[in-house]
């Protein structure tokens, strides 16, 4: 399925049993005690004004939205922004019926081809997190026919269910031959499978876009589960996200709530027929709503940020933040951002989703997708808890017009990210830093520092230098917070007479965290 993914670098974390099984503990199953902290502060929000901030650019988005449908020849569009678990903007533009002249509105039913991924990609999840599957089980335990696929190399590892969920089984880029498969059988896509499937990579080691392997996914679940993947995915977690206006067949339906497909030929717009369900819907084959899709959306910010807060599911929280999280990096040097200005990322496929972080630090998790017919797009900025969304009734579209949507938000509105508050032992080991050369003169001999402190550097040799700093930076005025970078490091200003002091400094690992690393540097004043 031809798809714009726009991939952003994400922080996650990945809790591994063992080099060959990436299988949580399940807490209520083994016998494994966790203490968990009592003084973690999550990261949050500071001066909080993003509801009023967004809600202040709906009249600009409806002319970016007006002018987009105009220029890309797309009938209609609908659109929605998210902050946290509300729906805050929400319009259309266009038809979504051309002959019947019928509006497109934020309750029509677009086809959302590979934006179906992450369902899926869900879904595996949360029968790994049920103990019903792994994921580096071989794909053949579950789809015998492959067996009959050639390998490129001897040495070619077997394909396992990550190898599905990442796009590195080897299998070629499929579009938009995989397009045309949606309505098949089970039999018929088995016989694909069954005759032998070509591949162009070595699994494994590099990312490579297949609707097939996701098409297998689908059937993964149903084998699993007993059940269709569809109805499994409708009953744990479309309706549990009260995603019920969601469907997987266009004729089940309402005539006047689903979105004819156009594409744009001979200077006319020409209806597409509209593909049937079947054994590769697992790829791309999901038909929603701005309304219900925006639920969606809110389930994927809400397992931001991580913390000890209850976990109502559907699927818990630190698998979603799994999905998020990118394989295979690389960096895309060639990125521009929404002035067109050079602007480096680096970009991964996680779990039927994209992600990329750029130069200036924004992560983004996104996925597009497009049919004949239809084309979808949709991203969302966990560390900001904003998502947006778009869906397009014209063939191989690109809905969203991702530079002027985000140069709104970040640029115009300057949205801030969560900050993390810092702990209470970073706090400590601050003040008692700052206590020791705030004064002017450096007096290193308080018991805060590791054991590594004085052997890897002398204490006359860091004295020296402390001081030497210290004698240039001139009377200390003010002493800034501590900024964290994680629990344990951190950096603080000092604003001096002649200029600022930075200081950095981490502590170790131990029960109680000594510092084990300090380094202070100078920036005069400008004259």
């Amino acid at each position: 399925m031809k798809t714009i993914l726009i991939f952003l670098l994400v922080g996650g974390t990945m809790l591994l049993i063992s080099c060959n099984d990436k299988t949580p503990i399940d807490d209520n199953k083994v016998f494994v005690k966790k203490s968990v902290s009592s003084t973690y502060k999550k990261p949050r929000f500071i001066n909080d004004q993003r509801l009023e901030k967004i809600k202040s650019i709906a009249p600009e988005l409806q002319q970016i939205f007006d002018e987009h449908s105009k220029s890309k020849k797309i009938p209609g569009i609908a659109y929605g922004v998210v902050v946290d678990d509300s729906l805050v903007i929400a319009s259309a533009t266009g038809l979504s019926q051309i002959k019947n002249k019928i509006l497109a509105s934020t309750g029509t039913s677009f086809r959302i081809a590979s934006m179906t991924k992450s369902f899926t990609a869900m879904a595996v999840l949360k029968l790994r997190d049920e103990g019903k599957l792994h994921l580096d089980d071989p794909v053949a335990k579950y789809i015998s026919e492959i067996e009959n696929l050639e390998y490129l190399t001897q040495d070619s590892p077997i394909i396992n269910i990550e190898n599905l969920l990442t796009m590195t089984a080897g299998f070629p880029e499929d579009n938009p031959w995989g397009d045309r498969q949606l309505a098949i059988s089970n039999k018929a896509f088995l016989d694909i499978v069954s005759e032998g499937l070509s591949m162009s990579k070595v699994p494994s080691y590099q990312y490579e876009y297949s609707n097939t392997g996701y098409a297998m996914l689908g059937y993964i679940i149903s084998q699993v589960s007993g059940i269709p993947y569809q109805e499994y995915i409708k009953r744990h977690i479309l309706l549990p996200l009260g995603m019920n206006n969601t469907y997987w067949e266009y004729t089940n339906v309402p005539d006047e709530q689903l979105a004819s497909g156009y594409r744009w030929e001979e200077d006319k717009w020409e209806k597409e027929p509209i593909l049937h369900d079947g054994a590769f819907g697992a790829m791309g084959g999901l038909i929603t709503s701005i309304e219900d899709f925006s639920k969606y959306v809110s389930f994927h910010l809400s397992a931001w940020p991580a913390r000890s807060d209850q976990d109502n599911g559907p699927v818990k929280r630190n698998s979603i933040r799994e999905m998020h999280t990118p394989q295979f990096n690389f960096l895309n040097s060639w990125n521009r951002d929404w002035n067109n200005e050079p602007c480096a990322s680096m970009i991964g496929y996680g779990y039927g989703l994209g992600i990329s972080m750029d130069c200036k630090r924004i992560t983004r998790i996104s996925h597009g997708g497009a049919l004949p017919g239809f084309g979808s797009n949709y991203a969302f900025f966990p560390k900001y808890g904003i998502g947006i969304m778009a869906f397009g009734n014209l063939t191989y579209t690109t809905p969203i017009p991702y530079d002027k949507v985000e140069k709104l938000l970040f640029s115009t509105l300057d949205l801030q990210a969560r900050k993390l508050p810092f702990s209470d032992i970073l706090k400590q080991r601050k003040e008692e830093i700052a206590g020791l050369i705030k004064n002017g003169k450096v007096n290193l001999d308080k018991e805060i520092f590791a054991e590594n402190f004085f052997l890897d550097i002398s204490k006359e040799k860091r004295t020296k230098e402390i001081q030497e700093i210290l004698d240039n930076a001139g009377t200390v005025i003010n002493i800034h917070d501590i900024v964290p970078r994680n629990q344990l490091r951190g950096d603080f200003t000092m604003q001096c007479e002649n200029g600022n002091v930075k200081v950095f400094f981490t502590l170790t690992p131990e029960k109680v965290p000594m510092v084990q690393k300090l380094s202070l540097s100078f920036k005069p004043n400008d004259n």
